[in-house]
């Protein structure tokens, strides 16, 4: 009832093309000093070889020794293609599990078509979006996360991401679900046994240890779940907002953070009517910050529909960065503040930021950090947008409140929005289980629940899975990879 189940394609689909012989361009489309085009299947060799030709005497397309780059020609009958670089690789110890090999060409667009058109010519097919990592799934050389992440590495931008990317493709959140399941696997094989041997009243299952494992996995799971809102933001970018009054430094202070001229800054209060976004990179994180219309009452109609805007994007944003001016009197920032943060979600931190501060004196900002203490805010921070002045202790602060410091640690983060909806479905599961148990329910209910809790760990990881499911993710990957 558990054994581990390898993905099976459906048979009008993938039977038949899974001992095909694919090809593709694995290098981005365009010219350039090489390009890469990869072939896979138990005919490699054979289909290479009515076309490459070492330039070596003797050397038998055969006999030439795995993971070693030949130089030879690429020939279609007696027409000299290219001079190319060609490494075979021989199964399992390919990224496939396959027999492959990557040909190294010059980068020319005709040149590399010109040679995809001839290794079909030869019995290779082209290959579908995701067909190489597909088949490395298939063959057992990665499981379903660690393909997922394939795709998460080569679309990484940042540091983070890039870092939780490689985290996931080692094998990361696999090797914590898999332990999971191989401890439950254990007392489920028990209980199954419960119910074989039902007439005979006995107890195989330890319930006492049983129920403090089924504690330390839902334990786990939560863990897992709540860390998908930072290694989501870590993946595609923490969404920062800019938000506050008219004429506050909204826009001096995102080019202040960018270093660059990107927002119109102006006197005349209302400048900006839509929300302008760019991103930059702290501690290794992307940040996309979104500078907002100024907050005020106006008749004026593309304004509000900018002030509305405002709001949408605050009610998505990770962090508040809102600017205030000395004059503004805190009741009206605590008023703003309330409105702005007003979600049906977790409260979002808000750095509250006394822009312009070069026109007060020390004394003068003490006694209105006195006024603000009531303002709901995680900290209050003078700068000076315009001088540059007060921005390390911008950048340290949203370090600290936006836990960038965790990049730098071994933590497990979860960043897939379908491993999120298993570990979920999981973790209801298993307090389902839990209150089975305390309600002193029959074991076959208390098995369905294990069985469960089971089957959305092994979704995860494609140690349970189907074809949709395959046909979703590999879909969505670039052909050649």
């Amino acid at each position: 009832m558990y054994e581990i189940l390898k993905l099976s394609l459906q048979k009008n689909t993938v039977s038949k093309t899974h001992s095909d012989t694919i090809c593709a361009i694995a290098t981005p489309q365009g010219s350039g000093a090489i390009s890469v085009l990869r072939v896979s299947g138990k005919d490699t060799r054979k289909v290479v070889g009515k076309l490459f030709q070492p330039t070596s005497q003797g050397l038998q397309i055969k006999t030439i020794p795995a993971n070693l780059m030949v130089y030879g020609h690429i020939f279609e009958e007696k027409r000299i293609v290219d001079e190319v670089m060609v490494a075979f690789f021989d199964a399992p110890r390919s990224y496939t599990g396959e027999n492959s090999a990557e040909i190294s060409c010059h980068g020319s667009e005709f040149i590399q078509k010109d040679i995809l058109r001839i290794l079909i010519k030869h019995g290779a097919r082209p290959a579908l979006p995701g067909e190489f990592t597909q088949r490395a799934f298939l063959n057992g050389k990665l499981d379903l996360a660690q393909a997922e992440a394939v795709a998460d590495l080569i679309a990484s931008d940042s540091e983070a991401s890039h870092k939780i990317a490689l985290q996931q493709m080692r094998g990361g959140i696999s090797n914590e679900l898999i332990a999971l399941r191989e401890k439950l696997l254990g007392f489920a094989s028990l209980i199954e046994l419960e119910i074989d041997f039902s007439g005979e009243d006995v107890e195989f299952a330890d319930r006492k240890n049983l129920l403090t494992l089924l504690q330390e996995i839902r334990q786990h799971l939560q863990s897992l779940v709540s860390s998908f809102a930072l290694g989501n933001a870590m993946k595609s970018g923490i969404p920062v907002v800019i938000a506050g009054p008219v004429n506050a430094g909204k826009s001096t202070l995102l080019n202040a953070l960018l270093n660059e001229d990107r927002a119109i800054v102006s006197d005349i209060p209302g400048t900006t009517r839509d929300v302008v976004e760019d991103s930059m990179t702290l501690n290794g994180v992307k940040i996309r910050f979104a500078d907002t219309a100024g907050l005020r009452s106006t008749k004026d109609t593309i304004e509000n529909l900018g002030i509305d805007r405002t709001y949408q994007y605050a009610g998505k944003a990770s962090l508040i960065l809102f600017l205030s001016t000395p004059e503004e009197n805190p009741d009206t920032i605590k008023k703003t503040l309330e409105k702005l943060v007003k979600t049906k979600g977790p409260k979002i931190p808000v750095i509250h930021l006394i822009n312009k501060s070069e026109k007060i004196n020390d004394a003068e900002k003490k006694k209105l950090l006195i006024t603000l203490n009531y303002v709901p805010a995680d900290a209050h921070l003078f700068i000076s947008a315009k001088f540059k002045k007060g921005l390390q202790e911008l950048t340290s602060s949203m370090t600290e409140i936006l836990q960038l410091h965790r990049l730098q640690s071994n933590e497990v983060l979860v960043s897939n929005l379908r491993h999120l909806n298993a570990l979920n479905q999981a973790l209801e599961a298993c307090i389902r289980t839990q209150k089975a148990f305390d309600q002193n329910l029959s074991t076959d209910l208390i098995a369905q629940e294990i069985r469960q809790i089971n089957h959305h760990l092994g979704e995860i990881t494609g140690q349970i899975t189907d074809s949709e499911i395959l046909k979703n993710i590999f879909g969505k990957f670039c052909v050649g990879k």
